[in-house]
């Protein structure tokens, strides 16, 4: 069965095809013979309350010296395309929030978007592990930076991030008593315009962040371990850390099991989980990576079996 795929991401000709979990997805569908198509954020809009967008066709192949192929731009209503890959990397700001509202029109008249526009609204990546309490590490959000100076103080070490940010961008590893903390909180909270999370510190991380990957609220049964390099504490393959697959341990699987249900619920069919040590510390809806380094130290096809469950509905 041949359908037509759209795909809503950032620049193709910018990604690294090595790393790039969306481009996986774009060469499992060509395999399977259906139609690639392309767009970016401006290429979305309403027509009389309608979602249109300006479309583009897409050929890909698995080449760094050339990996796409764009055709012509046409614009057409989505509810004429099957299937939405909703990609577009953080941050989640007000455009990314107006492109969800477009993408759910284009949901109500037919069309399948992946992830559930409405849930990468509501379900900040950062925040939406909160909903899990016996899963997580002690964990503070404020505007306040008394508060948080007392977070830093109570449990002796903690991480601190934005609530939208990504690769590792603005985390700050910080001790009670680091002259530097102050700096760090007015660099996050500037002038308690935004929040910021802290996070009690969790040492193994030294044994890596690891990602585990759920299609349709099933883990794949591999996690990959983002291992931090040299002095740097964090994990990201963005900032330096190093990729290692292994097994998921009894807790991951349990970890997964409690949030599994909330995910299809939500209609979050493809999400990463973000997990140190004993402790889920993220959930990933917007753009989850992973999948070529997975697959690469697996044998497996992890977009394959993301197109199995998209293909079985």
């Amino acid at each position: 069965m041949s359908l037509s795929v759209a795909v809503l991401m950032d620049p193709i000709r910018s990604i690294k095809i090595a790393k790039d979990s969306t481009f996986a997805m774009l060469l499992e569908a060509s395999r399977r013979g259906h139609a690639l198509l392309y767009m970016e954020q401006g290429d979305l809009a309403l027509r009389n309350g309608e979602a249109w967008a300006r479309l583009r066709p897409l050929t890909v192949k698995d080449d760094p010296t050339g990996w796409f192929t764009l055709g012509e731009p046409t614009w057409r209503p989505l509810a004429e395309v099957d299937i939405v890959l909703a990609r577009k990397d953080p941050p989640v700001d007000s455009q990314f929030v107006y492109d969800t509202m477009v993408l759910e029109r284009a949901q109500r008249a037919g069309c399948k978007v992946v992830n559930d526009p409405r849930s990468l609204r509501d379900c900040n990546e950062k925040l939406f592990a909160l909903d899990f309490p016996q899963c997580i590490a002690p964990t503070l959000v404020s505007r306040d930076a008394g508060q948080l100076r007392q977070f830093v103080a109570e449990h002796g070490e903690a991480v601190l991030k934005p609530l939208d940010g990504m690769g590792g961008r603005g985390i700050f590893r910080v001790r009670h008593g680091d002259s530097n903390l102050n700096s760090m909180l007015e660099t996050l909270l500037d002038g308690a315009r935004h929040f910021a999370i802290a996070q009690k510190y969790i040492p193994e991380i030294a044994a890596g962040d690891k990602r585990i990957l759920l299609i349709d609220g099933e883990p794949v049964p591999y996690a990959l371990a983002r291992i931090p390099q040299g002095d740097e504490f964090r994990g990201n393959l963005a900032a330096g850390g190093r990729g290692e697959g292994i097994p998921l341990s009894d807790r991951d699987r349990w970890i997964a099991a409690q949030v599994a249900p909330e995910l299809v619920r939500r209609g979050l069919r493809f999400v990463g989980l973000d997990v140190i040590g004993d402790y889920l510390t993220e959930i990933n809806v917007t753009s989850p990576t992973c999948i070529r380094e997975l697959d690469a130290q697996f044998g497996i096809n992890i977009a394959g079996l993301m197109f199995d469950a998209i293909e079985a509905r």
